[in-house]
């Protein structure tokens, strides 16, 4: 029996995540579509540990998918070829690594087209709608830069201590890796404990992240974003923090 997708008008609630549909249905974790984009109704999505996804020319699809992939901070994995990665980047003064620094050219550097990708799924409906959350001070972006060029870098939602990750991009070897490595030694010094991956990928598996079941993760939402929000203006992630993972000082 094909079960009939959940349309949320302005002012709706999202539907239970047990709605959700399943692998076997074609769409796993695919919850409800509407036009609702605004920062109200992501805040609401996010401490439900529901995300949009969706592409130009379709309506605002909302995902709770099942199993999640999430990055404990204490399980990050360090290769030694990415040790020695961060050991270059440590020894190159002229590197610098900012948190909250033109948060709006990050989403649009995470826009751009990858190769074997003909378009993305940031539009400028969704630029906006996360530029107003960072407004508010609940998306944030970890960048690279050197000599005033941006490198790479990543942005993410952050409610309370629970940080769900969004996208990343890099116009340098290992930017967006090493942006992550920054964010992850920063949260290890702020008491944060999970980074949202949303769905598997064999490069963040590479990295130390696993699936969960999406039971324990809306678990872990509802513990974390009740929490103190982390400290991201008074003490922003800088490359102190990437130092920290090999303890050496910058």
């Amino acid at each position: 029996m094909n079960r009939t997708l959940s349309w949320i008008a302005p002012g709706d609630p999202l539907p239970p995540t047990e709605l959700a549909l399943t692998p076997e249905e074609g769409a796993n974790g695919l919850l409800a579509a509407g036009a609702d984009l605004s920062s109200a109704r992501l805040i609401e999505a996010y401490q439900r540990g529901v995300f949009p996804w969706f592409s130009k020319g379709e309506p605002v699809l909302w995902w709770t998918p099942d199993p999640r992939m999430v990055l404990q901070i204490a399980q990050f994995k360090i290769s030694k070829s990415f040790s020695k990665t961060i050991q270059r980047a440590l020894s190159d003064p002229e590197l610098e690594i900012r948190s909250d620094d033109d948060f709006e050219a990050v989403m649009r550097a995470c826009a751009e087209a990858r190769p074997g990708q003909s378009g993305t799924w940031i539009s400028d409906p969704m630029i906006q709608s996360y530029c107003d959350l960072h407004a508010q001070g609940l998306a944030h972006c970890v960048t690279l830069h050197r000599g005033g060029a941006l490198l790479g870098g990543l942005y993410c939602v952050a409610i309370g201590k629970m940080v769900f990750g969004e996208s990343m991009f890099s116009r340098m070897p290992n930017g967006s890796k090493l942006a992550l490595a920054a964010l992850v030694g920063w949260l290890r010094s702020q008491g944060g404990l999970v980074i949202d991956c949303q769905q598997k990928t064999e490069h963040l598996a590479s990295l130390g992240a696993q699936e969960i079941r999406r039971q324990e993760f809306e678990s872990i939402v509802q513990d974390l974003t009740r929490l103190n929000t982390l400290a991201w203006s008074t003490a922003p992630v800088s490359k102190t923090d990437l130092a920290r993972l090999t303890h050496v000082a910058p």
